[in-house]
């Protein structure tokens, strides 16, 4: 295969960074292939809104890296227009659960024309604290106040978040076996009354509800009836599907400084301002915000207003519609977990793994990929990797390359804690290998012995193989944890390179980087 010609190294680490020459140049190249863009699938952009967005003359966005702490990307973005810091300041992971990518919702703030500055879920607070401090910072192009901002067409049913329909939930299916320490589900809707269609690599967001223990030990710490009317909803049914309940917003901190005594206003402001006076940060979500200030006196109304909206939450898609027309599955871990002495639920997966039941309807709607799919040519090789839950999309591959016969050959590097409870869609997975849809299964298990083995490890093991592969032409995925797991992968994959492919590491480093710019590597990551 010819390799493209190597593109200039971005220069990542400064001169003065505690590296030798050969460090330095090993790690600029890493992070340049690592922070190379694809916009496959992105949304055009108009000239002017180009204009914004770039800001400056291909900086290359060397933030772009949702494994980099938030300090070090606004640092990277000192110096740019205010699209640029924009950018900077989101999660980085183009996840799409605001609607865009984070380069074009930092693009439509600045320009005015998206007045929302908390859709950032992954970014959380401290995106949104970093958003509105540029936003009052000011720039070339000032954001737009909300009333002035036209509303933003939602689209076709059941195509975004502002717009969802309705899906009845079928049925959830337990994949942990005896013994396992985790809880995930597999999970089915059906389509066929809303009519929503889907391709393999798209995002199926659920609009899901509060746990109403939750919402009622709110009402009993603010002192309030569950059936006070505001806007014609009572108060229950709005903490329960209208407002996040997590971890508590400044604007509540803002207003509980207003009404407590002043012994705790300080406290309150200091909190307010990104501070953690007592060490309790961790603590305080809605419900240990009003536990911590018992005296504060909110009324319903204020306290309503002062919380922010419930984001939907978006989920790979585990199935194929052109497998099975009008159904869809997901692949969920449970979140649970606890902080001190009280339990945490993960509103979604809660919600799909025991409170939602089978003939309910949900809103939901599809997310189209960002540049995550099958290759157009089915007779394209496939490698994918996913571990645990990141099996989910090449699930949804694997289905896909059956029902359409795509002659391609398909290679899945799978891991998890443990082979006897942890061994997602096993049945499956050896069947489509009998068939030989799956002409590789490679498994990785970090618990079943003495040495924990990662996927990473997998992939060297495999290393002239998985080269050979790339040499002709297969495109590789991976899915998953965006901190450590996919940056691991993409290590290894330099690896593989450079030991099978005899090259030195910078040269690896761009080969793996030209991969993703030729749409060869590509990441879905959360």
């Amino acid at each position: 295969m010819t390799v493209q010609t190597p593109s200039p190294i971005v220069q990542v680490l400064p001169e003065t960074a505690p590296f030798s020459e050969a460090q330095r140049s090993w790690l600029n190249g890493f992070f340049a292939g690592l922070l190379s863009l694809d916009n496959a699938g992105v949304t055009a952009l108009s000239p002017s809104e180009n204009a914004a967005v770039m800001g400056a003359a291909d900086d290359g966005a060397p933030w772009h890296d949702p494994a980099m702490e938030l300090p070090e990307r606004m640092k990277l973005a000192e110096g740019k227009p205010l699209p640029r810091k924009l950018f900077a300041a989101m999660a980085q992971q183009d996840c799409g659960q605001c609607g865009y990518v984070c380069e074009t919702y930092s693009a439509a703030i600045a320009e005015g024309k998206e007045p929302r500055l908390n859709l950032c879920a992954p970014g959380g607070k401290d995106t949104l604290r970093m958003l509105k401090v540029l936003v009052e910072e000011g720039g070339s192009v000032p954001a737009a106040p909300a009333e002035s901002v036209p509303a933003a067409p939602t689209g076709p049913i059941g195509r975004s978040r502002e717009n969802p329909a309705l899906a009845t939930f079928l049925s959830r299916r337990k994949l942990n076996g005896e013994g396992s320490e985790k809880e995930t589900w597999h999970v089915e809707f059906d389509l066929s009354e809303c009519g929503l269609d889907y391709i393999v690599g798209d995002a199926f967001g659920i609009v899901a509800q509060n746990d109403p223990r939750l919402a009622d030990a709110v009402i009993a710490l603010l002192g309030a009836r569950p059936d006070a009317m505001i806007n014609g909803k009572t108060l229950r049914d709005i903490l329960i599907g209208d407002v996040a309940l997590g971890p508590a917003p400044d604007a509540l901190f803002q207003l509980i400084s207003y009404v407590t005594g002043a012994e705790t206003r300080a406290k309150a402001k200091r909190l307010a301002a990104g501070e953690d006076p007592d060490g309790d940060l961790d603590r305080l979500d809605v419900l240990g915000t009003l536990h911590k200030f018992g005296s504060a006196r909110l009324s319903p109304e204020a306290f309503v207003e002062a919380l922010d909206p419930l984001q939907p939450r978006l989920y790979s898609i585990s199935s194929s519609h052109n497998a099975i027309p009008g159904r869809i599955s997901l692949t969920v871990d449970t979140v649970r977990y606890k902080i001190g002495t009280r339990p945490r639920w993960g509103v979604a997966s809660t919600y799909l793994a025991e409170r939602v039941q089978p003939g309910e309807k949900v809103p939901v709607y599809v997310q189209r990929a960002h540049g995550f799919g099958l290759p157009a040519n089915p007779e394209t090789p496939v490698i994918m990797c996913g571990p645990g839950t990141g099996i989910a999309p090449f699930r949804a591959f694997l289905h896909d390359r059956k029902a359409t016969k795509a002659s391609g050959r398909n290679w899945l590097f799978f891991g998890h804690q443990r082979r006897a409870s942890d061994f997602f869609y096993e049945d499956e997975l050896n069947a489509m290998k009998q068939e030989r849809i799956l002409t590789g299964l490679t498994l990785a298990w970090s618990r079943d012995g003495k040495d924990k083995i990662y996927v990473q490890d997998r992939m060297r093991e495999r290393g002239a193989e998985l080269f050979a592969w790339l040499e002709e032409g297969a495109h590789f995925y991976v899915c998953g944890d965006a901190k450590r797991m996919a940056k691991d992968v993409e290590r290894a994959m330099v690896d593989v390179v450079a030991e099978h492919g005899k090259r030195s590491v910078d040269e690896a480093v761009t080969y793996v980087a030209n991969l993703k710019k030729a749409g060869r590597y590509q990441a879905d990551v959360y």
